[in-house]
């Protein structure tokens, strides 16, 4: 069984308070992507926490760089997860890990753009990192990238960490994501591109729950 994840990815604040509620009771996780989270702030991720009370909410920081001092207001803000580059030095991915713990909440490293990912990956993990991030970008994406091979090679090292897949998983390929080990399902274009988001966001989940 995973969890799914849904990605809010509009600069739009009504469209994605919009978007969130239809698809919050079909989902475990809201996240605010990074252009969102950009655009509109913690404001935004204050309203979702406030109407969707049940579901856990990831905030896509993509931090770079003062990880404790970026990331701490989003947990203060009922962020429960935070995401930081795995790119990023050592000590800002501690800094993240180390306000996760503070809050009682988990710090996600991403692997984008990470070069030796297993190596990346047993690093963090001692750090102490609560989820690792297997993420193939929209850019890489539109070049015919996917995160399966990554996913596999992160999930052959046998670490006992949670791992987020991202990057144009859908219905048809749910199952296989699952069965591959991952911990949490991403699903963001085929949500929202849907006709109808809440009846994909359902069949989706109960792919990832199954």
């Amino acid at each position: 069984m995973a969890l799914t994840q849904m990605a809010l990815d509009s600069l739009d604040f009504d469209g994605t308070v919009a978007l969130a509620t239809l698809v919050a009771p079909h989902v475990d996780i809201l996240e605010i992507g990074t252009p969102c989270i950009k655009h509109n702030g913690v404001k935004l991720l204050e309203v979702l926490r406030a109407k969707f009370p049940n579901n856990k909410i990831l905030v896509d920081l993509k931090t770079m760089d003062a990880g404790f001092y970026e990331a701490e207001p989003f947990y203060k803000a009922g962020a429960d997860i935070c995401t930081v580059l795995g790119c990023a030095d050592i000590g800002t991915i501690k800094g993240v890990i180390d306000v996760a713990n503070k809050y009682g909440k988990e710090a996600q490293v991403d692997l984008i753009n990470v070069a030796d990912k297993a190596a990346k990956t047993k690093e963090v993990v001692a750090a102490g990192a609560h989820i690792i991030g297997v993420h193939t970008g929209l850019d890489q994406q539109a070049a015919g990238q996917t995160p399966f091979a990554d996913l596999a090679l992160v999930a052959a090292l046998g670490l006992g960490v949670k791992i987020s897949v991202a990057g144009g998983v859908k219905a048809s390929t749910a199952a296989q994501v699952r069965d591959a080990g991952a911990t949490i399902i991403v699903a963001g274009a085929a949500i929202y591109g849907a006709t109808d988001p809440a009846a994909s966001a359902a069949e989706i989940t109960a792919i990832a729950h199954a």
